[in-house]
């Protein structure tokens, strides 16, 4: 049975099609899914030939499937739609995840999978602001995420400790990363 997914498209909405899918892509493949698995997550309610050709812009995808698929990746339903390429508000937070880029020698690194062991206000506050970082940067890996300098400031600030000592702190609550580097808080603070 066909259905309003499977109608042909013109060439403005195909192009828009193969938009959308490059980002079901790199949301996927950011999560560390295979299209089996991102199956297997959603119960079967996304086949895997379906997800690979929405992310082939052969299937366009209605809402309501899309928001059921950004709750599989947890993700916001806004970030599995395409940047507006005339919109560059916030390009400083997107990250290209697909090309390698060597560590830079000094930054701090939040394990992610340990925030939710913080509790009370404190781990709230965190936990809201790092998911805030994750929205504006794109980035859904969910397993680490590199602090930047301004960051770190508004860190110190919820963890109700001096700039300086923001790494420190983060250290002693078990958030930071072993690929963070010793890092000279002062002078990333400058």
């Amino acid at each position: 049975m066909a259905t309003s997914e499977d109608q042909d498209l013109g060439p403005e909405a195909s192009e828009y099609a193969r938009q959308v899918g490059e980002r079901l892509r790199s949301i996927r493949r950011q999560k560390g899914l295979s299209l089996q698995e991102a199956e297997q997550m959603s119960s079967q309610e996304f086949k895997a030939s379906v997800l690979g050709a929405y992310e082939r812009g052969e299937r366009a995808i209605s809402v309501p499937r899309l928001q059921r698929l950004a709750a599989v990746y947890s993700v916001p339903v806004d970030q599995l739609l395409p940047r507006d390429p005339h919109d560059h508000h916030g390009d400083d937070f997107y990250l290209d995840l697909t090309t390698e880029h060597p560590p830079a020698p000094t930054k701090i690194v939040i394990n992610l999978s340990k925030v939710d062991d913080i509790v009370g206000a404190e781990g709230d506050m965190l936990r809201r602001y790092l998911s805030m970082i994750q929205v504006q940067r794109q980035d859904f890996n969910g397993r680490v995420l590199t602090i930047r300098r301004d960051d770190l400031r508004a860190i110190a600030c919820i963890l109700d400790t001096p700039a300086d000592y923001a790494t420190e702190r983060l250290g002693q609550l078990g958030l930071l990363h072993e690929s963070s580097s010793q890092v000279d808080t002062s002078a990333l603070l400058k």
